[in-house]
């Protein structure tokens, strides 16, 4: 098994980053959250970013298609929010 690792402080392969981003992950922020790459010296970040760049974004896709990206928040978890 051939593992290209991209975030050594965290163990995080090429596999697993492509893996977050078929399961929705479309942000270096969002691959962080999902297996903590890009949290510790951050020198992976650029490659987590070159490896979504080619790949597809579902919410990217539909922004191209002019439709909302982020779901809308009821008044009550704005309120939430805001505290």
């Amino acid at each position: 098994m051939n593992r290209v690792y991209v975030c050594s402080c965290f163990g995080v392969t090429e596999q697993q980053v492509r893996q977050h981003a078929e399961n929705g992950a479309c942000t270096p922020r969002q691959i962080a959250s999902a297996s903590k790459a890009g949290t510790d010296c951050g020198s992976c970040v650029r490659s987590i970013q070159a490896i979504l760049g080619r790949g597809t974004c579902p919410r990217r896709e539909l922004a191209e298609q002019g439709k909302p990206v982020l779901t809308e928040l009821t008044p009550a978890q704005s309120l939430e929010e805001a505290a």
